[in-house]
Order: C-alpha cells, then sequence, then structure tokens
C-alpha cells in the first residue's frame, strides 16, 4: 500500500522542484507518471525539462506517442498509466483516486503555497484521501529545506 506525499511550494517553482522528486522518484527504480489537467502546461513544463542542466537530464516524454510504454516519465492529462508507473505526480491540482493511492508505490501531491485556490485543492485532496483511509505526509519547504509537517 503506498502513501500520498503533498509538496507545498513555497520557495522554488514547480519546474524547479518536479526534477528533483523525478530523480528521486527513478533512483527508487519507479517509472513515473506526471499528471496535469492543461495539455498546454504539460508542453510548457516538458520544454523544461528538456531545457534543464545537460548532466541532469530526465528522459521524458508526453502521452500519445508510439513509445508511451518506454517512457521512464510520462507526462499525461489521463489517469492510465502506459508506462507503468508505480509513482503518479499530480500538479496543477490534478485529480488523484484513493484506489490509485493504494495501488502504487507514492502519488506526489505538488501546490503552489502562494496560490489560494491551489492550496484549497490539495486541503479538499488530504481530506478526501486520509478520509478514505490512505497514509498521507504533508511536507512544506517554508523554512528553506523540505520538512514533514504533518502525517495521517
Amino acid at each position: 500500500m503506498g502513501a500520498a506525499y503533498f509538496y507545498h511550494l513555497t520557495r522554488r517553482p514547480l519546474e524547479q522542484t518536479l526534477p528533483l522528486l523525478l530523480e528521486k522518484a527513478l533512483a527508487a527504480g519507479w517509472r513515473v507518471a506526471v499528471r496535469g489537467r492543461d495539455p498546454a502546461r504539460l508542453d510548457w513544463l516538458d520544454e523544461r525539462l528538456w531545457l534543464g542542466p545537460e548532466d541532469g537530464f530526465l528522459p521524458h516524454g508526453r502521452a500519445g506517442g508510439p513509445h508511451d510504454a518506454m517512457q521512464p516519465v510520462l507526462l499525461t492529462t489521463g489517469i492510465e498509466h502506459p508506462n507503468g508507473a508505480a509513482c503518479v505526480m499530480a500538479v496543477d491540482g490534478a485529480e488523484v483516486m484513493a484506489e490509485e493511492v493504494r495501488a502504487l508505490e507514492r502519488v506526489c501531491i505538488l501546490f503552489d503555497g502562494n496560490d489560494e485556490t491551489a492550496k484549497d485543492t490539495a486541503r479538499g485532496q488530504w481530506r478526501a484521501l486520509t478520509g478514505a483511509g490512505c497514509a498521507a505526509q504533508y511536507w512544506s519547504e517554508e523554512s528553506g529545506k523540505w520538512e514533514k509537517k504533518a502525517e495521517a
């Protein structure tokens, strides 16, 4: 049974934090689905991942291509995991279901701490997932380093 990890972004934006988490997930041997809500936003994120440091290249692709099943990291708006993801990283308020948390190694929910709507969405996701019996952790970088602030 997996767990949901909530990442409250306050110091670094998504495009800086996501690659760090992706590297950790890949180092654990997991394939990852990065789930968003807006295809244009995922295109933007895809571009940022390609423009990352040369020594920090993250192999990834956009869903809908002929090689989805081979992608270590797949950016998608769908709920399917054609790449056999063991981890889902939900961004921009993308939906996550309790059954998914239970079935995967980990679900990461990244949200912008400077956006009230994003915070409200994350709070709702926390209540829904913990209310369904899922293990969850809340992490904040407010102090300058990542610290676990809550666990359920």
